[in-house]
């Protein structure tokens, strides 16, 4: 990570001296007034809160820290392109760090970005680039943020900061990743989650706090777009389960982006995401035949990231579509966020989650507005976590729930709700896909008049099992495996799904810590840097505070009036 001064301004000269430096007022005699003792005082305040403030500006850190690469992203941008998909709209970024090189100089034309995919639709955008390189999609420098360089003077650094620190391997550059693993740890990686083991203990998984996951999770669908996706043709994501004949019963949408369902029978009636992601190949005959019927089976959910499918126009020329594609590790860490609009306080409201074969349920009581957590299997039978929630009356309300680090948490109004016994859950031995995590999100309804809109699912960051010498986490997937699974053949029979997941482990020793970038698939971090993956504590910096300036906007949004500098007040914030 680079450091960069601002640009100075160039002072301007009064007509008259400022009143601090003007001759003092002489008396009648002409001698010399001296000054008040207020006047001193203020004097002495103006001198004192100076010096405050310049030793907390010295303490935020004088020069602007940029985000060079996207090896923390989407927490932090570096140089990237701000896009909007022309088949279904959805704004979405992409890498450009490899424009610039080392020195942020732009390289020729044959390192410009010519094509990215969009997250919800999978559409390669290709971006026009003229002879002299100029692209139709510009690109931006990366997230200006503070750092504040005090904070591990007063206290120890906390597993899941943000931290700045020099890369150990070259001492004058800056880095930013965060911080996983903690002196004196053993730290694994596996199935894409962080383990530690101190001393003689067992190996513990660690689990992130509600307001950083948030902050982590990275989109998987957004049912908003489905209206746009489905005018080219592609299949629905969420569908009501079997059919119903008889007029008004089941979900109903005349939008396809919300459901709606009249207070029926006392049976579950559900509706249910289908992972079904157009590939490279199905747009390109889809553009060659829009009316040739392509069919698109249901596919896992994997770590792909929209943000490392830039490619350059060599690249694009020979583009072969392969596994790659579609991300190369399955995630079973989701969460499902709803707004529900309830039009009476009677039924079942239910919120559901699979992975490996298990089903996470959050059930709510819509007269009651009681909430109660339930996981399959004979063994969870008596795990019944409960909490009240404001949907005991007619309303429209905003949910969340989340299967991520062997825990379930809900939000109700952006509200963590808390339960009357712990909602986190032991090993369950699904670590592996099944055939019911084709369709890992349903909403479920009994005996309940509700509307459901503003469907969306989320991942969990999966942090890849990977060491310098390059061993991962369940080999790349063969184009013939992707094959197989396409064409709706049994998952368990898959080779991939069926080998021993390897991990990656690294020891750590005192003020030693191991910082991982939360791009984990395109991060140069401490998995990568040889036998000495860890960073010292003598080369902590600080901890990343504010996004302060992410890049301008050159006109004003949604009214495009010109304006240059205009700020993007949308990505400041604070760092998490």
């Amino acid at each position: 990570m680079s450091k960069h001064k601002f640009p100075g301004r160039k002072p301007r000269i009064p007509l008259e001296p400022p009143k601090s430096v003007q001759k003092p007022a002489q008396t009648p005699g002409g001698q010399s007034r001296l000054p008040s003792a207020a006047a001193v005082r203020e004097t002495i305040e103006s001198i004192v809160i100076a010096f405050v403030l310049a030793f907390l500006f010295r303490a935020f850190e004088a020069e602007a820290f940029v985000i060079p690469t996207g090896s923390m992203a989407p927490t932090l941008m570096g140089r990237h392109k701000d896009l909007a998909c022309p088949k279904c709209s959805y704004p979405y970024q992409a890498g450009a760090s490899e424009e610039v090189d080392e020195n942020e100089v732009l390289r020729g034309a044959a390192w410009r970005v010519a094509a990215c995919t969009c997250p919800m639709c999978r559409y390669t955008y290709v971006i026009d680039v003229n002879r002299a390189g100029r692209s139709t999609e510009p690109s931006y420098s990366g997230d200006r943020i503070i750092v504040d360089k005090l904070a591990y003077e007063f206290q120890q650094p906390q597993r899941w900061d943000v931290v700045v620190f020099r890369y150990p391997n070259v001492a004058w550059k800056n880095y930013i990743k965060r911080l996983v693993g903690l002196p004196g740890e053993k730290v694994r990686i596996q199935y894409g989650d962080i383990w530690v083991q101190r001393g003689d203990e067992d190996f513990r998984l660690v689990r992130k706090p509600p307001r950083k996951l948030l902050a982590m999770l990275q989109p998987v669908f957004d049912n908003d777009y489905m209206p746009h996706i489905a005018r080219h043709g592609w299949p629905e994501r969420w569908t009501p389960d079997g059919s119903a004949p008889e007029a008004g019963v089941g979900w109903r949408s005349e939008d396809k982006a919300s459901f709606s369902i009249a207070a029926q029978d006392r049976s579950e009636h559900w509706l249910r995401y289908h992972h079904r992601v157009p590939s490279f190949e199905q747009w390109r005959r889809r553009e060659e035949n829009p009316r040739q019927p392509i069919d698109v089976p249901a596919s896992l959910i994997t770590d792909f990231t929209a943000y490392d499918t830039s490619r350059t126009q060599a690249a694009l020329d020979n583009f072969q579509p392969g596994p790659e594609q579609f991300g190369l590790h399955w995630v079973g860490d989701l969460a499902l966020e709803c707004t529900v609009e309830s039009h009476s306080p009677q039924g079942t409201l239910i919120l559901e989650l699979c992975k490996g074969g298990r089903e996470f349920q959050c059930r709510f009581d819509l007269t009651a507005g009681k909430a109660e957590l339930r996981i399959s299997g004979a063994e969870m039978s008596d795990w019944r976590p409960a909490a009240v929630t404001p949907l005991g009356c007619p309303g429209r309300h905003e949910l969340r729930f989340a299967n991520c680090d062997n825990e379930l948490l809900l939000w109700v109004d952006e509200k963590l709700v808390s339960f009357d016994a712990p909602t986190t859950y032991p090993e369950l031995n699904n670590r592996l896909p099944k055939q019911s995590d084709l369709a890992p999100a349903g909403v479920g309804v009994v005996g309940a008049a509700l509307t459901v809109s503003h469907l969306r699912l989320k991942r969990d960051i999966y942090y890849i099992a990977m060491d310098y010498k390059r061993r991962k986490e369940n080999r790349p997937i063969s184009d013939y495996e992707w094959s197989l699974f396409f064409n709706r053949q049994n998952i368990e029979e898959l080779p991939w799904g069926k080998q021993p997941a390897q991990s990656a482990e690294f020891s750590l020793g005192e003020d030693q810590f191991l910082m991982l970038g939360d791009n984990s698939a395109n991060s140069l971090d401490g998995r990568l840097w040889g036998p000495e993956h860890w960073v010292k504590r003598e080369l902590l910096i600080g901890k990343a505070l504010f996004i302060y300036w992410p890049h301008s906007w050159h006109k004003i949004p949604y009214i495009n009036i010109p304006c240059p500098y205009f700020p993007n007040f949308a990505r400041m914030g604070l760092v998490r």
